[in-house]
């Protein structure tokens, strides 16, 4: 299957689609990471914000207690009765360790007690101790598959030295961003729905408008022929890209026509030039004979002769022979020169192609007429002229072989009558091919090579064509078509 490429057109269209879509996918992405984002920032923010507020609602405790001195050992006391309180009121589980990491005290665990740690590491105890804020925040899986945080921080006294610390599990809850992300999503896609629909109709209108003075520019191109007047395009709203390539081929219709001009008065020239040159060498051949036939008589002559009439009769019968010959080239010229207009009438052809057969005798040549009738309207005697030049060239291709044959057909066709003439000489080599159709051109001893080259000058003269296919040693076959009207 032959690789085809895409064309302009559906390039750019494609390529307009294609940055829509990669642009839609690239905006859904970022939306995503944006909102992943700020739920990661908002969890990270509130566990900040509500471990303060634990932590002062602890510092308000301690700093209302009177009784018993305020240290680790005292510290789940103190807290005993408030921490569930001050756990209810901020919806979140609240671990007191001492500064070891030993858990001294937990409210009720709302998502399991395996989100409580009963001892810190040492690990997480050097990362309190060594940060800045003494404070640090572990993020863990619970068995569920639920993610969480953990804080933990240094709870203080009074004069702001480490008595405990305090761990708070912060469950991160993302459904509420998770379904409006849902929403957000599903809205943006119905308006990348409709973006995508009028890019459709915006790309194809575009990609036309972009692609319509390419297309004039291409399809004049192709019918540009050298042997026609070639049209300039003209193009008043082309690009500036455009408008160069328009230019660019307008200069090159003039420079054909130029180059046209002046290639037909060099083959005109070179054509009379042949033609004198035949027409000189055709002279020839009879004024020889002549010259000859004079000199002979010349020296022969004598009036005391008793057949003196006779030999007189003899001499002028040569000398009219000779000048008729010189008439029929003369006439052959002049009629290759000036093809009379085809008179055109409804014919039979499959009639008149027989007639044309009639007058050769060889018992070779086959007739296979595909109708008993096919009417047409062409000249009468222009068509049984081509049909006896053909004949004639084929005789003359299979005279030599063994079994000759030549057959002819006549076919119908909705417009058009195909005359078919096919013989099996000694067909037409690839070098005399190309120059089959030329005036002068012939393969005989004898002969002006003016009989194919007439008959293609008069199936043009009736809008015909004419075509043939050759293998040397094998035949020749030729083929007329002539339209019916």
């Amino acid at each position: 299957m032959p690789n085809r490429r895409f064309s302009l057109r559906n390039r750019i269209f494609i390529s307009m689609i294609f940055l829509v879509v990669v642009a839609s996918i690239l905006i859904a992405s970022i939306t995503i990471y944006q909102y992943n984002e700020q739920a990661e920032d908002y969890h990270v923010n509130r566990l900040e914000r509500k471990e303060e507020a634990i932590k002062s609602s602890i510092s308000y405790e301690l700093s209302r207690q009177k009784d018993l001195p305020i240290g680790t050992y005292y510290l789940p006391i103190i807290l005993n009765n408030k921490l569930n309180e001050i756990s209810d009121i901020h919806n979140l589980d609240i671990n007191i360790y001492d500064l070891e990491g030993k858990l001294l005290r937990s409210s009720h665990a709302r998502f399991g007690r395996d989100t409580i740690d009963n001892n810190l590491s040492v690990d997480i105890l050097n990362k309190i101790r060594n940060n800045s804020n003494h404070r640090m925040v572990l993020p863990k899986i619970a068995p569920d598959g639920k993610k969480f945080r953990s804080s933990y921080s240094y709870i203080v006294d009074k004069k702001f030295k480490p008595i405990g610390i305090i761990g708070v599990p912060y469950l991160q809850d993302n459904s509420f961003q998770d379904e409006e992300l849902k929403e957000f999503l599903e809205r943006l896609s119905l308006v990348y729905i409709l973006i995508l629909l009028i890019a459709i109709i915006i790309a194809y209108f575009l990609s036309k408008y972009i692609t319509k003075s390419i297309e004039s520019v291409s399809r004049r191109m192709q019918q540009t022929d050298l042997d026609k007047p070639n049209e300039k395009i003209k193009l008043e709203d082309a690009s500036f890209e455009i408008f160069g390539l328009v230019n660019s081929y307008n200069k090159m219709v003039d420079q054909l026509e130029e180059s046209a001009i002046k290639i037909a008065q060099v083959e005109r020239k070179h054509a009379w030039k042949e033609m004198a040159k035949q027409v000189a060498h055709e002279i020839k051949n009879p004024l020889t004979p002549m010259r000859l036939t004079v000199q002979s008589f010349e020296h022969r002559f004598d009036p005391t002769s008793p057949d003196i009439k006779d030999k007189l009769k003899e001499f002028c019968q040569s000398l009219i022979q000779q000048i008729d010959t010189m008439s029929s080239i003369a006439s052959a010229f002049s009629n290759f020169a000036q093809m009379p207009y085809p008179r055109k009438e409804n014919l039979n052809v499959v009639e008149e192609v027989k007639l044309a057969l009639d007058i050769f005798q060889e018992p070779y040549i086959f007739y296979y007429p595909e109708k008993k009738e096919i009417f047409a309207s062409l000249d009468k005697v222009q068509l049984t002229r081509i049909v006896t030049n053909l004949i004639t060239n084929a005789l003359r291709a299979v005279k030599a072989e063994e079994n000759p044959k030549v057959e002819v057909r006549v076919l119908d066709s909705l417009n058009f009558v195909t005359i078919e003439i096919d013989d099996n000489g000694v067909g037409i080599s690839k070098e005399d091919a190309t120059k089959v159709f030329e005036p002068k051109f012939t393969t005989k001893t004898s002969g002006m090579g003016l009989g194919l080259s007439m008959v293609k000058s008069m199936i043009e003269a009736n809008n015909g064509e004419v075509y043939f296919e050759s293998e040397e040693g094998k035949g020749s076959y030729f083929t007329v078509t002539l339209p019916k009207n």
